[in-house]
């Protein structure tokens, strides 16, 4: 049975605003500022116990009542859920708009998404949740390693793909498969550097040099899939 309690932590009292999330397909807007705290907390948590985080200790990090978070996440997969989703949110959606699409424009949405997946990618946060995950991978069917591997690189390579795709029908790129365009995009971005920090190599980029890596990686990028590279 799971223990609750009714006493809310300050900061954290339940109002109109605080709406059940679990099983609502979260964008980055989707939490209230309290909420962000909390996942906050979660994140900070997950970096110093691992898997060992419980909705306890979330909820004494948070100054939270347990009642909350379980109205908010429902469980503690929820909870991860939720965390993860919060983590990912830091790699935005980028803007265009299809009917007014130039190559500047384009090139500038692709140049920020690329700064701000690698930026992600290299933070401690998401260093702990790859090592986290792949450690549930196998044998644990919906797990840590699932909700990661849904919540993080698959729902951040969503973003990415329509912004692609507006670019082939404005036609300023040229591909086949959008999936395998975007591949090629995060290998360009990410190249070994995600494997490096996996297996404990002690990598700090500067946001300078994450930003000239990001600029990097799109050149590239249009360099092959630029539609006046396949005149």
């Amino acid at each position: 049975m799971v223990e609750r309690t009714s006493e809310e932590g300050p900061g954290c009292r339940s109002n109109l605003m605080d709406l059940p999330l679990a099983g609502i397909a979260h964008s980055d807007e989707t939490f209230t500022p309290r909420q962000q705290q909390v996942l906050t907390a979660a994140l900070d948590l997950l970096v110093e116990q691992g898997d060992r985080l419980t909705m306890t200790s979330v909820a004494r990090r948070a100054s939270c009542s347990k009642e909350t978070l379980y109205k908010w996440f429902g469980d503690r997969d929820g909870l991860l859920t939720a965390t993860v989703q919060w983590q990912a949110a830091k790699v935005k959606a980028p803007h265009v708009d299809r009917y007014r699409l130039d190559a500047a424009s384009l090139r500038t949405s692709i140049e920020q998404f690329a700064r701000d997946l690698l930026g992600t990618i290299v933070g401690e946060v998401s260093v702990t949740l790859n090592r986290l995950a792949v450690t549930h991978a196998v044998g644990d069917e919906g797990g840590l390693g699932a909700i990661v591997l849904e919540n993080g690189p698959l729902a951040i390579r969503k973003r990415l793909k329509p912004v692609l795709e507006a670019g082939r029908d404005a036609r300023l790129l040229r591909f086949d498969s959008s999936e395998e365009a975007y591949r090629c995009f995060f290998g360009l971005v990410v190249r070994d550097v995600q494997i490096r920090l996996l297996l404990g190599e002690d990598i700090h980029p500067s946001e300078a040099e994450v930003g000239k890596e990001a600029a990097r990686a799109t050149e590239q990028f249009f360099a092959i899939y630029g539609a006046r590279a396949s005149n």
